[in-house]
């Protein structure tokens, strides 16, 4: 068995049109869209993905404002461009402080805002399983948009829980399928890990501490945590789909050995994370995850354009 390789940018182009029709409504409507970048490297990883989210938000019509600042600078840009008028969305560029430093910032920006969809405000919802802002269900929450363009991606690449027939949960399309992810940040991992459990999931949780499990939110309202003592081993060989995004470079890469025959396998860190043993193993390889990052933080601008909340 030979993978048979995604191309994230091939995915992100069918978004991009979606999009791209969403802006061009909205500026026949008189409004046209701008982000607002704030990046306090001038290389590495956050200022290469900072040009890939210039390049891809004027892909699609939208303006984008990209504004380099020191640490001391960084709140009051973030406070500048939550109330100009004419900015839509703002878009942070880590690290721009420390760990604990650029918790906080993320709390700074307006959630009307908040294209990274990371604010407190939206992961409360995300963790309660909140899909929508009102009662009616018109208006979709907004969820993290690296987490969002990895589960598109599973999807595209088949992942699929039980035959309707077979699910005992009308709304858990994902029940049965076992995932493994391994990396439990704030930005990645826990969000991932929530999604998919939220969909019926169960999901092994790996980070250098240990392991939980995320159990699906299957006969209750939202998904359960609890400590679990499943290791690498176990957790990969049971998975369905891998997920990994450790930027470590002593993380010992997952080898084809230790994945289930035909795996969905999703490489998220800069990092080669899989061995190129997994190709041969897996079903499904993702080499990578950016292209369609940056397009679903321009698909989260459009519906907070479209919110009504501002």
């Amino acid at each position: 068995m030979t993978a048979r390789v995604l191309d994230p940018a091939t995915v992100a182009e069918a978004y991009r049109e979606e999009v791209r029709a969403d802006v061009g409504a909205l500026a026949g409507a008189g409004r046209r869209l701008r982000v607002v970048g704030l990046l306090g490297r001038t290389d590495g990883p956050a200022a290469t993905y900072a040009r890939y989210a210039r390049r891809g938000c004027r892909a699609v019509g939208i303006d984008f404002d990209l504004r380099h600042v020191g640490p001391a600078e960084v709140e009051g840009a973030i406070a500048a461009a939550n109330v100009e008028p004419d900015t839509d969305g703002v878009f942070l560029y880590y690290p721009l402080d420390n760990p604990a430093g650029d918790r906080w910032l993320r709390e700074l920006v307006d959630p009307r805002k908040d294209v990274e969809g990371l604010h407190s405000f939206w992961s409360r919802l995300l963790y309660e399983n909140q899909r929508y802002l009102d009662p009616d269900r018109t208006q979709r929450a907004i969820l993290p948009c690296t987490p969002l363009a990895i589960l598109k991606l599973l999807q595209h690449a088949g992942m699929a829980g039980r035959p309707a027939e077979q699910s005992t949960d009308a709304v858990a399309p994902l029940e049965g399928l076992t995932a493994c992810v391994i990396n439990r940040s704030d930005l990645v991992g826990r969000p991932l890990a929530a999604m998919l459990a939220n969909d019926g999931a169960l999901v092994h949780s790996l980070d250098v501490t240990g392991s939980v499990v995320f159990e699906p939110a299957i006969g209750r309202h939202t998904h359960d945590v609890r400590e679990s003592g499943v290791g690498r081993a176990e957790a990969l060989a049971a998975a369905d789909v891998v997920i990994s995004a450790v930027p470590a470079a002593d993380f010992t890469r997952i080898r084809g050995e230790e994945i289930k025959p035909g795996a969905i396998c999703v490489n998220v860190a800069e990092r080669a994370n899989f061995d190129d043993s997994a190709l041969d193993v897996a079903g499904v390889f993702v080499p990578r995850v950016g292209p369609l990052t940056v397009t679903m933080a321009t698909r989260n601008l459009v519906r907070l354009a479209g919110l009504g909340l501002r």
